[in-house]
């Protein structure tokens, strides 16, 4: 029998700390790597995952590019194959006559679902499937509540994953990767994975590096240089005090193992950032606390995790949520936020919070609007983090924000934004205003708009809504929910 191997890569594109690689390296047999995209169009009933969105169709593209690459450079191959995954990864263990399989697992419902699939069908063909522990930093089914559901608030979820102890020692990455040449493979370019006409990817070219190389070398520098002041600096979307690793985290281009090691290794070096640093694993944390969730509630992208809320009076409103995809809210720390996406595929996280609180709290728009634009138009769109941020903003989802919070974007613009220099680099047609009238341009003297260049209503749009009356329309609302 054939002592091929073949590595079914996933959402986990890297050769470092990759328990199936590992092990398949240490096989001593023959390993090709297989990647399987299934976007063909059938009902969403039979898709097996949630199809990406334009954005990370883009980074994925990159992606495996940095992955071919690294896997040739120490003699390894990439199999591009296009379908539903157990057909994809069943042809090629015939085609190469493999005698076993591995993967990561990943901890969600339909991701299990078609892994158990492709299981049962290699199982069939007589071909061992070999799995290991997915990227999180605990496996959700051994983290549960005293009735066995995923614990529902953030706080003593951390503090019991803390009290688990440091996850597993990092494994290396193979320096020899002994393949096969000549098998049959789809190339980048042809899963049309990248937009041609029109090519709307200039600012996420201009703005990401992708890949695992690239997912190193950011944590480094950020540890390095970007640490210090985390803890205050990380809502201030004006200055750099973010580590931007989210896209390489939903991709698996560096684990969240690899992250936690790091950053204790710089605690250890630098106790003074003990705190800052802290707040960072925190934050990893936070994606750890949602992907638990997505593993008991697969449907959060579209159901309210407190059933309460399927009663919420939402207001459809297509030039409403036209305006707020696009930038045209006429509230500068909206527009520049929603801006900022539109070009680069990600939003400071603070931005990100009063974008969708003026979505579902000022406009009343259902949170699921904004959550599908955001699974369209981010790079780091992520099916735990995505849903579930979006539904704590809404207060229906767990540990959710209290309904009767509703941001200011205007507060929130001169707390974190004190200058304006966030708002003048998105919203440019403000550019001329002072710094006290740069998030309330509404506010200023016809003059003092002149004198700046902005005409309200023609050259920048004028509110939407007054923030007032769409706060206490909100209020009323969830009121009315919560009476009922």
């Amino acid at each position: 029998m054939s002592s091929n191997v073949i590595l079914w890569f996933r959402d986990d594109l890297r050769l470092s700390d990759h328990p199936a690689l590992h092990e398949a390296a240490k096989s001593g047999a023959a390993v090709i790597g297989l990647y399987v995209l299934d976007d063909s169009r059938r009902p969403a009933h039979e898709m097996e995952t949630r199809p990406l969105g334009g954005a990370a169709r883009w980074w994925l593209a990159q992606s495996l590019r940095r992955l071919q690459e690294s896997l040739a450079a120490i003699g390894g191959t990439l199999v591009l194959r296009r379908g539903p995954a157990v057909k994809a990864v069943t042809e090629l263990a015939r085609e190469i006559q493999a005698r076993q399989v591995f993967w990561n697992e990943i901890a969600q419902a339909p991701e299990l679902a078609r892994a158990n699939k492709v299981e049962a069908a290699l199982r069939a063909d007589g071909i061992e499937v070999r799995t290991f522990p997915g990227d999180l930093l605990v496996d959700p089914a051994i983290l549960r509540s005293k009735d066995g559901r995923a614990l529902r608030v953030f706080t003593p979820f951390w503090r019991r994953v803390l009290a688990i102890g440091a996850p597993p020692k990092l494994l290396p990455a193979p320096t020899m990767l002994p393949s096969i040449a000549d098998i049959p493979s789809e190339t980048v370019d042809s899963l049309c994975l990248e937009p041609a006409e029109p090519d709307w990817a200039a600012g996420l070219r201009q703005t990401w590096d992708v890949g695992e190389r690239a997912a190193r070398q950011r944590l480094k520098t950020f540890l390095a240089a970007g640490i210090a002041g985390y803890a205050r600096g990380r809502d201030r979307p004006d200055i750099e005090r973010t580590s931007n690793l989210s896209p390489h985290l939903r991709f698996g281009e560096i684990s969240p193992r690899q992250i936690w090691h790091a950053a204790q290794f710089a605690a250890a070096e630098r106790p003074a950032l003990s705190g800052d640093i802290d707040k960072f694993l925190s934050e990893l944390g936070w994606r750890e606390f949602c992907h638990h969730l997505l593993f008991d509630t697969p449907e959060m992208a579209t159901r309210n995790l407190q059933p309460a809320f399927d009663a919420f009076p939402w207001r459809p409103d297509r030039g409403a949520l036209r305006a707020w995809q696009r930038g045209r809210t006429g509230y500068p720390m909206v527009d520049a936020g929603m801006r900022q996406l539109w070009q680069t595929g990600t939003m400071h996280n603070r931005v990100r919070m009063v974008v969708a609180s003026f979505l579902v709290k000022h406009l009343l728009i259902d949170w699921r609007c904004g959550e599908r634009w955001f699974w369209d138009t981010l790079v780091d769109a992520d099916a735990a983090s995505n849903p579930a941020n979006w539904q704590w903003v809404a207060g229906c989802g767990a540990d959710a924000v209290p309904y009767f919070r509703v941001f200011n974007p205007i507060l929130q613009g001169e707390k974190f934004d004190p200058q304006g220099d966030y708002v003048r680099r998105w919203v440019p047609e403000l550019g001329g205003l002072p710094a006290s009238l740069i998030h309330q341009p509404w506010r200023a003297t016809p003059l003092e708009l002149q004198s700046a260049g902005v005409r309200l209503g023609t050259t920048y749009p004028e509110p939407i809504v007054e923030h007032r009356a769409g706060r206490e329309r909100a209020l009323v609302a969830y009121a009315k929910l919560r009476a009922a």
